[in-house]
């Protein structure tokens, strides 16, 4: 039997290979994320223990505590506005992402339908050839059966 050859075979492991790819920047994607996150609630939840720390102060110490506290919090603000919009780019290019791995695979997998119905196809066609070989082998036999009996008669 002849040997099954798909001449889309090398786009389907081009495809293979760009969808991992994707993968791999999205799970890059995804640990940056988490990361920045991560900081971020870090520094939210900080921010949060020196407000709740000095409303448990005396007045007396709280007002100079208060004063170097909003003194330095637009840095602190600012810190966290640019982690916010950090976050979100990071989203945004995960959601993007996301969206290419999809379309992708839905590629691949269409490829690797076509692959299987061409090879069944292919497989199919065989047989028949086969089937047609071993009848014609099967009429040449019956012919060469039948004359030689007819040699043998006379």
């Amino acid at each position: 039997m002849k040997r099954f050859v798909w001449r889309l075979q090398r786009v389907l492991d081009i495809k293979k290979k760009k969808e991992q790819k994707a993968r791999a920047e999205l799970f890059e994607l995804t640990e940056k994320l988490a990361e920045a996150r991560g900081e971020l609630l870090s520094r939210q939840k900080m921010l949060e223990e020196i407000v709740r720390g000095l409303t448990k102060e005396s007045p007396k110490k709280r007002l100079g505590q208060q004063e170097f506290f909003l003194r330095y919090s637009a840095a602190s603000d600012e810190q966290v506005k640019k982690l916010k919009d950090k976050v979100l780019a990071f989203e945004l290019q995960q959601k993007e992402k996301v969206a290419e791995v999809l379309k992708l695979r839905r590629f691949k997998q269409g490829l690797e339908q076509l692959r299987v119905e061409t090879k069944r196809q292919f497989i199919k066609e065989q047989e028949m050839l086969e089937q047609k070989e071993l009848d014609e082998r099967a009429n040449v036999s019956f012919v060469r059966n039948a004359h030689s009996q007819e040699r043998t008669n006379d």
